[in-house]
């Protein structure tokens, strides 16, 4: 076993080829590595786009141009570079994008603004104009390369290459989704992924793809934690060239919207979970289900108030049914709750009901829950009807170990 790969990583799927989409790689030299570190995702006339983005207030350029440009629906190309943010770099930072954007649209000879540009890394270093145009140079002449590599070189401190798939029947016509994302730490959910790109052969109106994408991301990528740090550069962007050749979806009404709804969902969902088991020193996947609260966003703030407790993620790191932490996290969420209505439970295994200890209370199935990889937690507020469901994992020493030294 890889001591270097996360004990919770999953092997990267087959996942099909999506018409319309062809991804190629290159060595930027970003930093003083050896591996590749800038992708190319050359996109079909037509293609729609949708995206979400950081709530940062200190955001990428990046990002402030992507938020820009979705509004106009209509994508040809993504430019992912590796190893450098370029946030917080001013107008050098612009300057560097806006550049990249110019060399790929006379490349393909199309409007600037249908060229997306993410990058990810160091934050505070201008990204080199030098390297970022013998970088596109050398990628747009590059040849196509496997969805694995793609997943790769978008990475920084990922320990696996991540990437989902799924299919939906919209009519008569079989239509693709294909994903890949990074991130391993500075996720929170504030839109809590570092870098995701969904890209699909369906017909669907942008304005349609976007509602789609944005409430995925409610119950998805804003539902998951590592350790409750919003990136400068979080976004995940979806793309859909429409050579499936199906009826373009516009709404719900349309056939086949459902089961195209579904499938995104599941593609999102699959995303964010991975990007929690490569969460920097991670060893257990934890879900934490709250019922029973007030509403469902207060549910969902409770639920992320002990999915950010290093209290409680340490607890479950040493395998300890310190349910007491849990209660703790609750009570400082800041919704309402009430003490003598709460319950909390570990891997099914009710500790405590309705504001105190069983009296029978047995701890050893408990245990034995936490020593394995997959945990679940569940708080009953028993007030209401609010439900949520978030994803962490545990917080170890090897955490420290990645981010003491990070610029290095």
């Amino acid at each position: 076993m890889d001591p270097t790969r996360s004990p919770l990583a999953r092997p990267f799927p087959d996942m099909p080829a999506i018409e319309g989409v062809t991804l190629r790689i290159a060595r930027a030299r970003y930093k003083d590595w050896d591996r590749a570190d800038l992708t190319y995702v050359e996109l079909a006339e037509g293609t729609s786009v949708a995206g979400v983005f950081t709530r940062s207030a200190c955001p990428s350029t990046e990002v402030e141009m992507g938020r820009e440009q979705v509004r106009a629906g209509a994508a040809r190309a993504l430019v992912v570079n590796a190893g450098n943010a370029n946030a917080f770099t001013g107008h050098r930072g612009r300057e560097a994008v806006e550049q990249i954007m110019a060399q790929v649209a006379a490349h393909l000879d199309c409007d600037p603004r249908q060229v997306f540009v993410s990058s990810t890394g160091v934050i505070g270093v201008p990204l080199p104009k030098d390297k970022a145009r013998a970088g596109i140079s050398a990628v747009v002449a590059a040849p196509p390369c496997s969805w694995e590599d793609a997943a790769n070189t978008i990475a920084t401190t990922d320990t696996f290459a991540k990437g989902a798939t799924a299919s939906a029947m919209v009519g008569a016509k079989r239509v693709e989704l294909s994903a890949i994302v990074k991130g391993s730490g500075m996720i929170a959910p504030d839109m809590a992924t570092m870098l995701g790109y969904i890209f699909t052969d369906a017909a669907i109106a942008p304005e349609f793809l976007q509602q789609l994408l944005s409430a995925s991301n409610v119950q998805t990528f804003s539902c998951i934690t590592v350790d409750s740090d919003t990136s400068t550069s979080d976004t995940v962007l979806a793309f859909a060239t429409g050579k499936a050749g199906n009826t373009p979806l516009t709404s719900f009404e349309d056939v086949g919207a459902d089961a195209f709804a579904a499938a995104l969902h599941d593609v999102c969902r699959q995303l964010a979970h991975l990007v929690v088991r490569d969460g920097e020193g991670a060893r257990k996947f934890i879900e934490i289900r709250v019922t029973g609260a007030a509403s469902d966003d207060s549910a969902h703030t409770i639920g992320l108030s002990i999915a950010n407790s290093p209290l409680v993620k340490t607890a479950i790191a040493g395998e300890d049914a310190n349910w007491g932490r849990v209660v703790m996290a609750v009570g400082k969420a800041g919704e309402p709750a009430d003490r003598d209505r709460l319950s909390i439970g570990f891997g099914g295994t009710w500790a405590a009901r309705e504001g105190q200890p069983l009296a029978d209370y047995d701890e050893a199935p408990v245990a034995a829950h936490l020593k394995g990889s997959e945990i679940t937690v569940d708080v009953d507020l028993g007030i209401g009807s609010g439900k949520a469901v978030v994803w962490t994992c545990d917080l170890t020493h090897g955490y420290i170990d990645i981010n003491a030294d990070y610029r290095s």
